[in-house]
């Protein structure tokens, strides 16, 4: 199996201003990676101070998915 690289969470974060016009918090990332499965080690999977809004979800989705992480 072929190892992936994986994006920082600047180049995500950078990515995001640029196409979606917003600044994307560091903790939106991970617990964007912890639903897509890309953070399965999360000793408290269930508890988050800053959860990604809703709003922005699907955005960070297809951002993994540009950078096939997914």
């Amino acid at each position: 199996m072929k190892s992936r690289k994986m994006a920082t969470y600047k180049q995500i974060q950078e990515y995001v201003k640029q196409n979606y016009g917003y600044s994307c918090k560091s903790c939106w990332i991970a617990h964007m990676k912890e639903v897509c499965g890309l953070n399965p080690k999360r000793q408290n999977p269930g508890q988050r101070t800053n959860p990604c809004p809703e709003h922005r979800q699907q955005n960070l989705v297809e951002v993994f998915k540009h950078f096939n992480l997914i």
